[in-house]
């Protein structure tokens, strides 16, 4: 069975990141492929759609934590806590129109053995929820 992807819808701020990223030389994240040796690898990349800085770090919760996440250990045991921490949106809500603020993420690589590719923003009540559902991940706001 081939490996399954979740990707989020692109929020307004997602194309911010990507310009963020040229600007600032980073190039794009290496793609996380099915013979990498973790299941539970991930890339982030933390912006704004205001500014250029971009943080990129890594975090591996396979075995023990570790990676170039500020926090690993607290990462992983927050991720390994949730059911399904990259869930996508439901579609099929009403989401409150309230800006959070500028900050944007991209997570990618593997969780549980699968797929993990989730652009995050601040851009409205569901979107908002779900980053700081991720905190300490991704950056508290």
């Amino acid at each position: 069975m081939p490996p399954t992807t979740r990707r989020l819808a692109a929020g307004p701020c997602t194309g911010a990141v990507l310009a963020a990223l040229v600007l600032a030389g980073c190039g794009t994240a290496p793609e996380v492929s099915a013979t990498t040796p973790t299941d539970d690898y991930l890339q982030v990349i933390v912006g704004s759609s205001d500014s250029t800085d971009v943080e990129t770090f890594s975090l591996s919760c396979d075995g023990r934590a570790e990676g170039s996440h500020p926090d690993p250990q607290a990462a992983c045991d927050h991720l390994h806590g949730m059911a399904d921490p990259f869930a996508p949106l439901p579609t099929d809500v009403a989401c409150t129109e309230q800006y959070g603020g500028p900050q944007t993420a991209s997570v990618t690589g593997r969780w549980a053995g699968e797929r993990v590719d989730v652009d995050l923003s601040r851009t409205d009540g569901c979107r908002i929820a779900q980053w700081d559902s991720l905190v300490p991940l991704v950056p508290a706001a």
